[in-house]
């Protein structure tokens, strides 16, 4: 296996991480920057009114993007068996 190899597929998994993470990182920083201004609004300082909706928002998320998530990662994996000749070679 060379090094160009390795460094190949460790950059796509940290790509396919990344695009993974995106919608759910999303979603509670939305939800969190809408929280807290109106929390700066109202003056009302409660950490339980931020910690529901960003899970909420996190379920939600989850929910709508599942099967592509699940897709991203089996194609992935697909790529990972179809490459082991190569890497053992």
């Amino acid at each position: 296996m060379s090094q160009d190899m390795v460094l190949d597929l460790l950059q796509e998994a940290f790509r396919i991480a990344l695009e993974l993470s995106l919608p759910i990182m999303l979603a509670t920083l939305l939800v969190g920057v809408a929280i807290s201004i109106v929390q700066s609004i109202t003056s009302i300082q409660e950490q339980t009114m931020v910690f529901v909706p960003k899970m909420l928002a996190v379920f939600i998320a989850l929910l709508v993007c599942f099967s592509w998530m699940l897709n991203t990662i089996l194609n992935f994996t697909t790529l990972l068996f179809n490459r082991i000749p190569d890497i053992v070679k």
